[in-house]
């Protein structure tokens, strides 16, 4: 192996496979019928930054409206953002070249929520497994194909005889099988997962989540697993990023964040998940946010959590902390743990000098 193959396969290795930097997505709002005017933006993603690094699961997490689908459809390149970058491999993908987009389009897939809005009606499973081999001129001898499509419907679980049925002969399981096996069939490294198993049963959702797992290890493959159930980001992603309104307000490796929470958004979200125990459960005291998502058209000023925060200050209005290190490994922004952190460096630096 030549000097600079072995360069480039060290760089791939220690390089994350994604990388979002600075990203904003806002949209316009436009007023009149004829002479259209912007008069504002939805700032539906605003200063989001995320690290992906190879063969692990990053969980993405919040409410409603707070800006996580908008975040999967920039990195498919189905939406161009308005600031900010997307890198994949150490690669801008809104720089890259012709070749270099086709094969992109490849490494990066996506398994969308609804399996039965995903696939096309007036296809058999084989066709639509089988159309991105075509697409993107993958392979071309039908009968190569046919055998791809079977060994792709055996890998998700699906026996080969289901080729020939169309996607309203089916359990919502199983077309959610056949939109894997449609998303692994380019063999990519990337897969945007937007949430995956939320329209399914809780006993489909198990064994589909157990599907995801034996791919990831068998394939290698890095996910973007975006959901709300949190009990199934806690069992399948190594580290999370938990957003409200646009903003990351937390992230960190999952153990850590669902053991440790900092950010009240966070707390308040955990402390939502019942427990099975209903005697355990009937005894915890929750936490009941206030108020409403404020409009991402009119974001508040300062801390954008502040106005539903059981714990904001004055200084939560005036100022929007920065997602900083809190521990090691673990990013909050929250005025109250920069206070923290603050006093805690002051009192340092008061011992050492009595000392």
């Amino acid at each position: 192996m030549s000097r600079s193959a072995e360069a480039a396969g060290s760089r791939d290795a220690t390089t994350p496979i994604l990388e979002v930097r600075n990203l904003k997505v806002y949209f316009p709002v436009t007023k009149g019928m004829v002479l259209q005017r912007t008069v504002g933006h939805v700032k539906a993603v605003n200063d989001v930054s995320l690290c992906v690094p190879r063969g692990e699961v990053l969980g993405l997490v919040g409410e409603s409206g707070c800006g996580k689908t908008t975040i999967a459809r920039s990195i498919l390149k189905l939406l161009r953002p308005t600031a900010g970058q997307i890198l994949f491999k150490g690669q801008d993908i809104w720089s890259l070249s012709k070749a270099e987009n086709q094969k992109f389009r490849r490494s990066v897939q996506a398994i969308f929520q609804d399996p039965y809005s995903s696939l096309n009606p007036r296809m058999s499973v084989r066709d639509i497994v089988g159309e991105p081999l075509i697409i993107h001129e993958v392979e071309r001898d039908p009968a190569r194909i046919d055998k791809r499509v079977e060994e792709l419907l055996e890998l998700c679980g699906l026996s080969k005889r289901l080729a020939e049925r169309y996607p309203h002969e089916m359990s919502g399981g199983q077309r959610q099988r056949v939109g894997i096996a449609r998303a692994i069939a380019l063999n990519p490294e990337f897969l945007v997962c937007d949430e995956a198993v939320s329209a399914l049963d809780v006993s489909i959702q198990a064994q589909i989540i157990n599907l995801l797992e034996n791919l990831r290890s068998e394939l290698g493959l890095t996910y973007l697993f975006i959901g709300h159930d949190l009990s199934v980001v806690k069992h399948l992603c190594d580290s999370v990023a938990v957003m409200y309104l646009g903003n990351i307000v937390e992230s960190g490796a999952s153990e850590t964040l669902f053991s440790e929470p900092l950010h009240p958004y966070t707390q308040a979200l955990l402390e939502a998940v019942p427990v099975p125990d209903p005697e355990v459960e009937s005894g915890r005291a929750h936490q009941v946010l206030a108020g409403e998502v404020p409009s991402p058209l009119d974001p508040p000023g300062g801390c954008v959590f502040h106005p539903r925060c059981p714990r904001a200050v004055a200084t939560c209005q005036r100022y929007a902390p920065a997602l900083e290190e809190a521990k090691s490994q673990h990013w909050v922004a929250c005025t109250e743990t920069e206070t923290d952190r603050t006093s805690g460096a002051e009192k340092s630096t008061a011992v050492e000098a009595r000392a």
